[in-house]
């Protein structure tokens, strides 16, 4: 596989470089299973369509096709589950969990992880992260009844920010 660099430009990052060493969605982790690509994510609606608008062009654009987005304001209502389920980056940044490479948090690491970029160190930490969004999932199947989709909206709605299918619990 030819290496290929991304040159990002938008509100949030300025001239950041990284490389594509694997193919795209393909070598993940033995560990990171997600149930949900970026563009299924963006299309069934996530952090009320307000993620991502201004760097539509580092991603496929296929991804943007059917995204539930919103340039102007978080909207909840653009979400799969009608419902906020977002802290605002700030609280993200207090609590010391972004990384200077993804200054949008997890879903910005997943995109890259999932177009092929490599962090060893960063993606052992999201991916930690990631496993640990688990016990959500068995809270949804302990306290819901099976697909009752009304069940737990807002945790329903953080899982799916975390690439967790729960439509199918």
């Amino acid at each position: 596989m030819k290496i290929k660099t991304i040159t990002v430009y938008d509100k949030m990052q300025k001239n950041y470089r990284y490389q594509l060493v694997e193919p795209r969605g393909k070598n993940f982790d033995k560990e990171f299973k997600p149930e949900l690509n970026p563009e299924e994510m963006l299309e069934l609606g996530v952090f009320g369509g307000r993620y991502m608008t201004d760097c539509t062009k580092e991603f496929p654009k296929n991804w943007f096709k059917k995204a539930k987005l919103c340039s102007e304001r978080h909207d909840p209502k653009l979400n799969c589950f009608g419902v906020n389920a977002s802290k605002p980056l700030s609280y993200w940044i207090k609590n010391r969990w972004i990384h200077p490479a993804d200054p949008r948090g997890w879903f910005q690491w997943y995109c890259r992880y999932y177009m092929g970029r490599r962090i060893p160190d960063e993606d052992k930490r999201q991916i930690s992260r990631w496993k640990a969004f688990r016990r959500h999932i068995s809270q949804i199947k302990k306290n819901c009844p099976p697909k009752d989709l009304e069940c737990r909206p807002r945790q329903r709605q953080a899982v799916l920010h975390w690439a967790y299918d729960s439509r199918k619990i």
